[in-house]
């Protein structure tokens, strides 16, 4: 059982018999009464928001989830495909639920798949990976230290804001959990 004391984002949760993963929460202590937790959660299956508050010392059961660490091979009309790297078994995903991670997977990335009664439900990305830079304005000399900053296409197709000094090819280093720019790799 998890209490609100555990929440967190990227926890499981069993709410009315049906699984949700918190989005985001924040602890309030009003002036009068209980402190209270709101939450905005998605649910595993339809992808649908859920924003609700709990009484703080609640207690939630732990959905049947598990994890398993696949290979990203490509992806084309019909889906993203993955496989598992100890029985070779292949793994097929509607574009729905890789939702946003599209934009941070390449070929022969290892990703965890999440499964929920052995039904694939979503996948969760390295917290950072490196992506070449496909399209963004030349680069200019001298603006290394400065703070302004272009947008640049990745190979994935995400567009980030970097530094000026940031050219085609490039290889970069980019926060999955806030889609932005780190640094740049030396490759």
């Amino acid at each position: 059982m998890h209490s609100t004391s555990d929440f967190r984002k990227g926890l499981k949760l069993l709410i009315d018999g049906e699984p949700y993963t918190i989005v985001d929460f924040q602890h309030h202590k009003p002036g009068k009464g209980n402190a209270v937790t709101r939450t905005k959660m998605k649910h595993l299956i339809t992808g649908q928001n859920l924003e609700k508050s709990f009484k703080s010392g609640e207690k939630f059961p732990i959905p049947d989830v598990e994890y398993n660490e696949m290979k990203f091979l490509y992806s084309d009309e019909s889906g993203f495909h993955f496989m598992n790297q100890e029985n070779y078994e292949q793994l097929d995903m509607d574009s729905e639920i890789v939702g946003d991670a599209k934009f941070f997977i390449k070929e022969d990335l290892e990703v965890k798949i999440c499964f929920f009664n052995e039904r694939a439900v979503g996948l969760e990305v390295p917290k950072t990976v490196n992506l070449k830079v496909s399209q963004t304005d030349p680069g200019l000399k001298g603006n290394t230290v400065s703070n302004t900053t272009k947008p640049a296409t990745l190979e994935t197709g995400l567009v980030v804001q970097v530094p000026l000094h940031i050219n085609e090819g490039d290889l970069l280093k980019i926060n999955t959990e806030e889609s932005c720019y780190i640094e740049r790799v030396n490759s």
